[in-house]
């Protein structure tokens, strides 16, 4: 970056009206000033006596008064956040700025003969804006660059008058302009420094590393056998590299590996309990590195953003989940699946497309449409032939303490992932058939901030499900209808900034009525299982929480001729 670049980046057109007419360091009255209207229209070199006399007047500041490095910087800031309309041609080019105002002309010839003159986004000038020495320091030091440029290809473009001027100028704020140099000279240092070693110009890297340690602590599984007691140590590892190409856009690629298996895999055969951060249900985990979430987001206007999935895309990813402080996705907040959200957001997933829509502040729209096998090309798979999940939601916020979600799922031979087996019709291998099914999911979400250390929160869900074959006779078709249900409790900065405490008790999809034909094949749910979760997220340093928690399952299965089972485990995640 040089000098030249970076001392641009600070001119405001405030200091210009000094080099033109100013009398005093305070501001360019709006008012005509003292001189007459011939001598405003005078030389350059005249303007530039005028605002070295006047600025000679003032306090010359101290070199240890630590504010003025301090105005340097909030000036910096503000010219950074508003931005400039850029170099001008003409004065007319400000909208504030008449040709009758007493230094129209004198402004005119600035931009004509010497081109240091900016403005603001919107147009205008802005004349009357006082500023200070450091300010004023900042547009001569940018003046000066322009004035050195032209003199090296045009010698004889700036007259002796002028270059005198300004090297009088110079002299008197030469600790001002030191200042400067020496910020310019640590700015240039730290951008060859991030240059040399940055990862990428465009890119991020993210990283969340858990270690968890666990186990069934007592119970039995889903087919009345006891569960052996066993403690587990495995991790899960993300690396997020976001890329912006706009500063507005969003390239997510995340690799993850896993070698935590699903309790439902090989302890309690149930989906009930899994932990967020492990396995999908019915799997094992390994410590093989792939390519996890997938996805391009960028904006449409300014309230719409396409959100476009190319590989295990989620719910998350284009809408409010309604879950404050549990849903972490597993890294961080509940440890389960069933204590992250609400389980119909489960039959969504996949590569695809979503977007959504911002009405206002207050009201949201989210929809989705992902499929699980988009990437086979075999027969009943594909992104509209296989496996699906079309999603809509409304996100409501009456008030900030309030927010409510509406959500609508189509899916096709997609499953919540969590709940009973019989809920869980399409993947659970403990069931004797797993036929194509076609569901229609309804949900409710809302969370309320009863202060600003108590989050009240839950969530209700009802599926309506029909069987599609008869599997060559083997069963009859039918419908079946399946609720969950939960409440939270989140207790946010609990101990320390950061930390939080978590309980969320509730029933897991369960399957409340199923058709007579069906229920010879398929059995039923016969009574209703708790899940009943409790964990306390410590915040140990802004890299590091260890949330030590407990989930405990009553009749397992939604069966009490099973044991409670009672889950315990330690997660402790790394940030960086």
């Amino acid at each position: 970056m040089s000098k030249i670049r970076c001392t641009s980046w600070l001119m405001q057109p405030a200091f210009v009206g000094l080099l033109l007419v100013a009398s005093s360091v305070g501001a360019i009255a709006s008012e005509p000033p003292t001189l007459t209207q011939e001598k405003s229209q005078t030389d350059l070199s005249e303007g530039l006596i005028t605002a070295t006399q006047g600025l000679e007047q003032a306090e010359p500041p101290s070199t240890r008064d630590t504010g003025n490095l301090e105005q340097i910087l909030q000036y910096s800031n503000e010219t950074a956040e508003e931005g400039s309309l850029g170099q001008i041609t003409n004065a007319s080019q400000f909208r504030d700025v008449q040709p009758s105002d007493w230094a129209y002309e004198a402004l005119d010839r600035i931009v004509q003969k010497y081109g240091c003159l900016v403005g603001y986004p919107d147009g205008t000038y802005r004349g009357n804006r006082a500023l200070s020495r450091y300010e004023f320091a900042a547009g001569l030091n940018a003046c000066l660059r322009q004035v050195e440029a032209l003199i090296a290809s045009q010698p004889d473009s700036v007259s002796r008058r002028d270059f005198e001027a300004l090297q009088r100028l110079t002299e008197e704020f030469r600790t001002e302009l030191a200042t400067l140099g020496t910020r310019v000279d640590n700015l240039e240092g730290r951008t060859q420094f991030l240059e040399e070693h940055q990862f990428s110009t465009t890119t991020k890297l993210n990283a969340k590393v858990i270690f968890a340690l666990g186990g069934v602590a007592a119970g039995e599984n889903a087919q009345a056998q006891r569960i052996e007691q066993n403690t587990i140590l495995g991790m899960r590892t993300r690396l997020d590299l976001d890329t912006s190409f706009t500063g507005k856009d969003l390239l997510r690629t995340r690799l993850q590996a896993t070698n935590l298996d699903a309790f439902s895999a090989n302890s309690t055969l149930t989906p009930e309990g899994d932990l967020r951060f492990g396995s999908a249900p019915f799997e094992t985990g390994s410590n093989n590195i792939g390519i996890d979430a997938l996805l391009y987001s960028f904006p449409i206007g300014e309230k719409t953003t396409v959100i476009l999935e190319a590989n295990a895309g989620a719910p998350d990813d284009f809408t409010n989940t309604v879950n404050p402080y549990l849903d972490g996705d597993g890294d961080t907040g509940a440890l389960s699946n069933f204590g992250t959200r609400n389980p119909i957001y489960g039959f969504v997933g996949g590569a695809g497309i979503a977007l959504r829509h911002e009405f206002s502040d207050r009201l949201e729209l989210s929809l989705g449409y992902l499929a699980t096998e988009a990437a086979n090309p075999g027969d009943d798979t594909g992104l509209f032939n296989g496996p699906y999940g079309a999603m809509a939601q409304l996100t409501l916020k009456p008030s900030e303490q309030f927010t409510l979600g509406l959500t609508y799922v189509h899916s096709y031979n997609t499953d919540p992932t969590s709940g009973s087996n019989l809920a869980n019709l399409r993947s659970s291998p403990n069931l004797a058939f797993n036929p194509p099914i076609s569901s229609n999911s309804y949900g409710v979400e809302a969370s309320f901030r009863l202060n600003p250390k108590i989050m009240l929160g839950g969530w209700a869900g009802y599926t309506a499900t029909r069987t599609l074959s008869t599997l060559g006779g083997q069963i009859d078709r039918g419908d079946l209808t399946t609720w969950n249900y939960a409440v939270t409790l989140a207790f946010p900065d609990l101990g320390r900034k950061g930390s939080v405490a978590g309980i969320i008790v509730g029933m897991e999809p369960k399957v409340t009525r199923i058709s007579n034909s069906l229920k010879a094949s398929l059995g039923e749910n016969p009574d209703t299982s708790m899940h009943i979760e409790g964990f306390y997220q410590y915040q140990l340093t802004d890299n590091i929480a260890i949330t030590p928690g407990v989930i405990w399952l009553t009749a397992p299965d939604h069966n009490k001729n099973n044991d409670d089972v009672v889950i315990g485990t330690i997660r402790t995640t790394f940030s960086f």
